[in-house]
């Protein structure tokens, strides 16, 4: 009786190395029987029950060695196209045997729980296409990326087999766990073959340009003149058909994007003369022979995933250029979110066929902004948040330059004395802290505030946001996802009572908004004013838990815009009534209830112009310790009192910046651009002296 042993953790390089954090598995299978059996290492039977998660204040508990506090360093851009030839070199020197799964070396230790990522790779079979995303993607996954030899003519059946056997050990072992699946374009459509073969596995696919759109592709006509090129000119093939597979330009400015943003233009076009000869390298990887013969599984597994679309229950994210002169991925992208039942789709305009090679392309922040991390069954929007990285932090446009300047964010805050001071040592350095404030026109004052916290405090700041706000339409999709995913990026969260209370328990930083719509969308006339609750919906619970409230005042909306068309001006046009009637239809007011003004949520999208931006000023009032009044949760008398105070403060802290502004120096943006000008610095503009 024969049996086949595959180990599945085997480095193939000395540059890469099995992941000492995952547990050592081997399948054994009789040819005569066909029967399985896992046998595992003593290792593989240890699980660490301790959990892991953030909370609000930048730390991870229980773990000391798998912290990720705010701005963590996710490693994006220290690693490119050179590291990825370099590697698929050095493996191809001593390649041979069957496919197999190895660990890149540069991934790291994962967080605890993390759950299986498996990449399935491309064309090239190399597994190092994840190579500018190893190291973020190694703290937050186990990683195994799949090596197919350029000898290897494992068929389509024999890939599907090696990938499957994996997903189901794994599945045996960790029943309430997601496994991960990245699929590099030919490896998309694999990942989908897999998918749709084991519907009751809780699978995740992360498509990047799937190549199930093959037969569309206008590859047909350049894989003729491949085939009839002589042996010796081969070598001539990847550079005569270079400008189909990617963007150069964005390759070489990977390294921009991470840790070194200070690239100039002749370092960029330097690095992509220095790329070309390793262009050279991709006969070797892929001999045409393997070209042929992949081609034919790539036509094979296009021509089956596509055929059992219908069965694929797994989340999918496909990740999608818009410059793919390879295959039509954009317009596969939207074939396949219709075509499958949970499908998110990202599309990145101005990125060609190697987009996972490419700058602006960051798997970590699609997978993010897209709620798709989990270490469980279920999401959880809090357990399975992430902070926000360097590179999220870098890359974000609302802390480029210009906004920066334009906005000209001058904060102030109160110390336990009464002294005001600029910046945010007034805030206190423990949570739970709750910051309760004033919404200006379009919440304008909420990204500032948020950056703030990070740059200065280093610690999120969990926006409770509108519900709606995360729920579109498919046609404003293209309007309102850049939007929402800074939003998820950097902490905001539906605001409810449960995810409150799951803040507050945590010791976490909320930034929350009584107002609410009604105040971000408010009329003509309105700036500045209040329109709370006349309930004190979130004082009660400030106190079960200790919260120190910050109540806080922002002004400047009048100094950036001015609002052309309000609310009620709307509904007394018919076109713009029925807009707004349309944006409204389905949707939650979440204060219907209620009497007043503040029942007034609905949605719209007010008309303003811009002006010449003048500045967004922020007040912090003196915090107020509910820490030791738990006893007090039922007394009324008390509770209403100190909702009177926040409201009261926040008044007072709009007041006082309207009246101090106009001694500010630098409250115009000429001004402000004079200064930077002359010091060569975005930070600590002065303003007025508190």
């Amino acid at each position: 009786m024969a049996l086949i042993v595959s180990n599945l953790s085997v480095p193939s390089s000395p540059l890469l190395t099995v992941n000492k954090n995952l547990r050592t598995r081997v399948l054994v299978r009789s040819l005569g029987s066909g029967d399985r059996v896992t046998v595992s290492t003593p290792e593989s039977s240890f699980v660490n029950t301790k959990d892991i998660s953030y909370d609000g204040g930048g730390k991870h508990k229980n773990d000391p060695k798998g912290l990720l506090e705010p701005l963590w360093d996710d490693g994006y851009g220290t690693q490119s196209l050179k590291d990825y030839i370099d590697i698929a070199t050095n493996m191809i020197r001593s390649d041979g045997g069957p496919p197999r799964w190895f660990c890149p070396i540069a991934c790291g230790r994962p967080l605890i729980d993390a759950p299986l990522l498996l990449y399935i790779p491309g064309m090239d079979g190399t597994g190092a296409g994840l190579v500018v995303h190893e190291k973020a993607l190694g703290k937050i996954f186990h990683v195994q990326c799949l090596h197919v030899p350029a000898l290897d003519r494992t068929s389509l059946d024999g890939l599907i087999q090696i990938v499957e056997e994996t997903v189901m050990i794994e599945h045996s072992l960790s029943q309430k766990k997601p496994i991960y699946i990245i699929g590099d374009s030919f490896g998309g459509a694999l990942a989908l073959a897999i998918a749709a073969r084991n519907p009751t596995i809780d699978l995740v696919l992360i498509l990047a340009n799937p190549a199930t759109s093959y037969e569309r592709s206008p590859l047909h006509p350049i894989v003729a003149f491949m085939t009839t090129l002589p042996d010796e000119c081969y070598v001539t093939y990847p550079y005569l058909t270079s400008f189909l597979m990617g963007d150069f330009i964005k390759m070489a400015m990977v390294r921009m994007d991470g840790t070194n943003q200070s690239l100039s233009l002749t370092q960029v076009f330097r690095n992509i003369i220095q790329d070309l000869p390793l262009f050279s390298v991709l006969t070797k990887i892929i001999p045409k022979d393997t070209l042929v013969w992949r081609l034919d599984l790539l036509a094979s597994a296009a021509a089956y995933a596509n055929s059992r679309l219908h069965a694929v229950t797994a989340q999918v994210l496909v990740l999608a250029s818009g410059k793919d002169n390879l295959l039509p991925s954009k317009n596969e992208a939207q074939r396949l979110s219709r075509s499958l039942k949970h499908c998110q789709i990202r599309v990145f305009e101005e990125n060609g066929h190697t987009i996972l090679m490419e700058s602006g392309v960051n798997m970590l922040s699609a997978i993010k902004t897209t709620h798709i991390y989990r270490r469980s069954s279920k999401h959880d929007i809090l357990n399975d948040f992430l902070p926000p990285s360097i590179t999220d932090f870098r890359t974000t446009p609302l802390d480029n330059w210009w906004y920066r300047l334009s906005m000209g964010a001058a904060m102030f805050s109160t110390m336990d004395d009464g002294k005001i001071v600029r910046g945010l040592a007034g805030i206190p350095d423990e949570g739970p802290v709750l910051l309760v404030g004033n919404h200006m026109l379009w919440g304008c004052e909420g990204f500032p505030f948020v950056l703030e916290f990070l740059r200065e405090k280093q610690v999120v700041l969990h926006a409770l946001t509108h519900p709606e706000t995360f729920a579109f339409n498919v046609e404003d999709e293209y309007l309102m996802i850049p939007y929402t995913d800074v939003l998820k990026l950097f902490g905001a969260i539906p605001v409810s009572a449960r995810n409150l209370f799951k803040l507050l328990s945590r010791n976490s930083y909320t930034l929350l908004y009584p107002g609410g719509a009604r105040e971000a969308f408010h009329r003509k006339g309105e700036t500045c004013k209040l329109f709370w609750p006349e309930k004190q919906e979130f004082v009660r619970m400030a106190v079960k838990f200790g919260a120190t409230i910050v109540p806080f005042g922002v002004v400047g909306e009048d100094d950036i815009s001015e609002l052309m068309i309000d609310y009620d001006e709307m509904k007394k046009n018919p076109l713009l009534n029925q807009m707004v009637d349309k944006l409204n239809q389905g949707r939650t007011n979440m204060r219907k209830e209620m009497d007043g003004e503040v029942s007034k949520q609905q949605l719209h999208f007010p008309i303003f112009l811009p002006k010449l931006p003048g500045r967004l000023y922020y007040m912090f009032g003196k915090p107020i310790t509910t820490k030791g009044k738990e006893t007090m949760l039922d007394d009324k008398d008390y509770l209403g009192e100190l909702y009177s105070q926040i409201r009261c403060n926040v008044k007072k802290n709009i007041a006082y910046l309207l009246n101090k502004r106009e001694d500010d120096p630098y409250r115009g943006v000429v001004e402000r651009l004079m200064w930077v000008r002359d010091h060569g610095t975005l930070d600590h503009i002065p303003s007025f002296e508190p």
